[in-house]
């Protein structure tokens, strides 16, 4: 729920406060919600700058920095990593500039995998052969960079520790999704693996993280900082894509498909998370384009019925939006105290 100042005022108007009530807890909620991500100026400059280092320091990285030798990489990464973390604890801590401070900390944690490769390299200590250089890290999936990713992991746990900013868990979650790939030739135990298999190992480190941001999500208030986001949303990227891509199967795994879609479109009333609506909604109108194409593609009807169909859902949505308080306290009083439990607290 989003208050505005006007709405404060309308409840002066209507006596449930006074109008000293309204403009001090205006006053109490706007500092309060001070060190909360919003969009503005100041956290765009913010969270863009951080982008940029972030991306100069990794997905832009050329093969220049290969000249400094593993050591040298190693040193650089390293002093770094310092530099932010020293910047990020001033800022964090002692100034109280939650959000440059905290994304200082994740700058930090991105220089991980430069600095355990930059060690890899010197020591020529590799899990499954030399990967080659760092740029192909964000490009080509090898066993060997499965050292970087836990590195990261391990290193963005350790900030979170320290630094409670949600954005933390965004390394840690894209690691995951690396990890999902990388895992595959390590499973097999070779670095030639059918898609098949890389699509199945997706699907199952997915279904792993997702269960993960929901343990994290059930543990934590939404209010003190989205913890569990990324997590849900790198999850979902490995578990529907792995799901989405494998091959042509029958017109009953087809439909299974549709209805694990519409199961995620129902999670993501149940938990309040958007980010099961998107992934849901793209696969439930994958499977009705299909059927258009493929299935009825001349069928004379199928597009009228299309059109029932969407009409009548929209409807829907317009008696849920209408009648939501009702439907939510109704829910509320029919499922189980212990199930009521399991949902995570908003």
């Amino acid at each position: 729920m989003k208050i505005y100042k006007d709405d404060l005022s309308w409840a002066a108007s209507q006596g449930l406060i006074t109008e000293a009530q309204a403009d001090a807890l205006w006053q109490a909620l706007s500092h309060r919600s001070d060190y909360r991500p919003q969009f503005n100026f100041a956290n765009v400059a913010f969270y863009f700058g951080a982008l940029v280092v972030i991306s100069a320091m990794s997905w832009f990285m050329n093969l220049a920095w290969e000249s400094f030798g593993g050591g040298g990489m190693f040193l650089l990464a390293s002093i770094y990593a310092f530099c932010f973390v020293m910047a990020g604890k001033t800022l964090y801590f002692r100034q109280n500039m939650k959000i440059p401070g905290g994304l200082l900390f994740a700058i930090a944690v991105c220089m991980t995998p430069l600095a355990i490769y930059g060690l890899q390299r010197w020591t020529g200590f590799w899990i499954q052969g030399d990967p080659g250089v760092y740029r192909d890290y964000y490009i080509w999936i090898k066993g060997s960079w499965f050292l970087m990713e836990l590195g990261t992991i391990i290193a963005g746990l350790i900030a979170l520790k320290f630094v409670r900013f949600p954005f933390l868990t965004a390394p840690i979650a894209f690691s995951l999704y690396f990890m999902s790939m990388d895992l595959t030739p390590l499973l097999f135990g070779k670095n030639d693996f059918t898609w098949e298999q890389r699509l199945l190992v997706s699907l199952w480190f997915g279904i792993a993280c997702i269960i993960v941001a929901y343990l994290v999500d059930l543990r934590t208030r939404r209010r003190n900082g989205d913890f569990a986001f990324w997590l849900y949303l790198f999850g979902l990227l490995a578990f529907w894509f792995g799901m989405t891509l494998m091959r042509d199967s029958s017109e009953w795994q087809k439909f299974i498909y549709c209805l694990i879609n519409l199961g995620l479109i129902s999670l993501s009333v149940l938990l309040k998370r958007k980010v099961f609506m998107v992934f849901g909604a793209m696969g439930v109108f994958g499977y009705l384009s299909h059927l258009a194409y493929t299935v009825f593609k001349d069928a004379l009807l199928f597009p009228f019925a299309l059109t029932i169909l969407g009409i009548s859902i929209i409807y829907l949505g317009v008696l849920y939006q209408r009648h939501s308080r009702a439907i939510e306290h109704f829910c509320d009083r029919s499922l189980p105290q212990k199930l009521r439990q399991l949902l995570p607290r908003d």
